[in-house]
C-alpha cells in the first residue's frame, strides 16, 4: 500500500479547514484515513498558530515510506521544527 501524507478538506463553504492525514494514495481527497497527523487552518491571521503537527507520528510515517504532497511538504519544512520544540517543552513540563 502506498501511503501519502496529504490534506483532507473540512469546514464549510468559503471557510476551509484541513486535517493533515496519512492516507492510502488511492482514496479520494476526503476518503477514509489511516491516521490524523495534524491540522491546518489558512484563515488564522497568526501563521504560527495556523498549523498543528504531531512530529513523532509524521517522522514514523515518513520512515516507513510515506510521501508528503507538495503542499504538505511546504508546511512540514516551515513548521516541523517549531512543533518539535513545543512537543519537547510539553514533555519536559509533564515530566518535571
Amino acid at each position: 500500500m502506498a501511503v501519502r501524507i496529504r490534506m483532507k478538506q473540512m469546514g464549510r463553504k468559503h471557510r476551509h479547514f484541513y486535517r493533515i492525514v496519512a492516507i492510502d494514495h488511492r482514496q479520494p481527497r476526503d476518503g477514509r484515513v489511516i491516521e490524523e497527523l495534524g491540522t491546518y487552518d489558512p484563515h488564522v491571521p497568526d501563521s504560527d498558530k495556523s498549523v498543528t503537527l504531531v512530529p513523532a507520528r509524521i517522522e514514523y510515517w515518513m520512515s516507513v515510506g510515506a510521501k508528503p504532497s507538495e503542499h504538505v511538504a511546504v508546511l512540514l519544512k516551515k513548521f516541523m521544527d517549531k512543533c518539535k520544540g513545543l512537543e519537547a517543552a510539553a514533555a519536559s513540563t509533564a515530566a518535571g
